[in-house]
C-alpha cells in the first residue's frame, strides 16, 4: 500500500485533434509535449483517440515512458473515428465492466476507457487533473470545434470555481491568436471581468506550457461558489 505521504503525480490533460493538420509543426508539437512530460515523469490524460494529434502525443509518450503514463477516455459512438483499427485490443477497460468493443492496444496507446457519453468522457478527464499532483492542469494543441469547445468549458468551470488547475494553450505557428484576440476583446467590452482574462494562458513552446501550468495563479476575480462533489 503506497503511503499516504507519497507525492501526486503530475498529470495533464491534453485536448487535441483526431486530424494531424496540414502543417507538420502541429504533429511535431505534440511529439515534442509527449517528449517533454516523459522528461518530468508527467502523466497524459486525454481523449482516446489514436489518429491524428490524439494519437500521436499519446503513442510518443507510451514509448518513452509506458503504457501506464496515459489514460484514454473515449465515448463508445466515436470508437470507430478517433480510432485506427491497425491497433486495437480485445481488453476492455469499460465503466460498466463489459467487454464487448476493441479498443487501441494498450503497449501502444495506454489504458482506454470506453463511456457512454461526451459528459462523462470530460468529467472524468477533469476529475484526474484535479486529483494530481502540483503542475497539473491542461493544454490545449490545435483542433477543431471538439477542441475548442472542452478547452472554454475548463476555463468556465476555472472561473466558476468548480477546479484551480491551470489551463495553457500551445500557440504554435499563431494557431490561436484569433481566441486570444476575442479573449482580449472581451475583456475591454467588458463581458469578462478583467482578471478572469488570464484564465487561459499562453505558450509557444513545450517547457513554457508546462512551467506555465507549474506557475498558474488562479484569477483573483473568479467566483467562489461551493460545488460540491461536481
Amino acid at each position: 500500500m503506497a503511503s499516504s505521504d507519497t507525492p501526486k503525480r503530475t498529470k495533464i490533460c491534453v485536448y487535441c485533434g483526431s486530424s494531424p493538420g496540414y502543417n507538420e509543426a502541429h504533429m511535431e508539437a505534440a511529439r515534442a509535449l509527449a517528449q517533454a512530460m516523459a522528461a518530468q515523469d508527467i502523466h497524459l490524460v486525454y481523449g482516446g483517440g489514436t489518429v491524428g494529434l490524439m494519437g500521436e502525443v499519446a503513442k510518443t509518450l507510451v514509448s518513452l515512458s509506458g503504457p501506464d503514463s496515459v489514460h484514454g477516455i473515449i465515448p463508445e459512438a466515436l470508437v470507430r473515428y478517433e480510432r485506427d483499427p491497425t491497433y486495437t485490443s480485445t481488453k476492455v477497460h469499460g465503466v460498466d465492466g463489459e467487454a464487448h468493443l476493441a479498443v487501441p492496444e494498450e503497449k501502444v496507446f495506454g489504458r482506454t476507457t470506453i463511456v457512454k457519453d461526451m459528459h462523462t468522457r470530460k468529467q472524468m478527464m477533469a476529475q484526474e487533473v484535479i486529483a494530481g499532483g502540483p503542475g497539473s492542469g491542461f493544454i490545449a494543441l490545435s483542433g477543431g470545434y471538439g477542441t475548442i469547445e472542452e478547452l472554454f468549458e475548463t476555463a468556465t468551470w476555472n472561473q466558476l470555481g468548480i477546479h484551480n488547475k491551470g489551463i495553457c494553450v500551445l500557440n504554435i505557428n499563431g494557431f490561436y491568436d484569433g481566441i486570444l484576440s476575442w479573449i482580449k476583446k472581451s475583456v475591454a467590452e467588458g463581458f469578462i471581468r478583467g482578471d478572469n482574462g488570464r484564465i487561459i494562458v499562453e505558450a509557444i513552446s513545450v517547457d513554457d506550457a508546462i512551467k506555465a501550468l507549474r506557475e498558474y495563479k488562479v484569477s483573483e476575480s473568479v467566483l467562489k461558489l461551493s460545488w460540491d462533489n461536481q
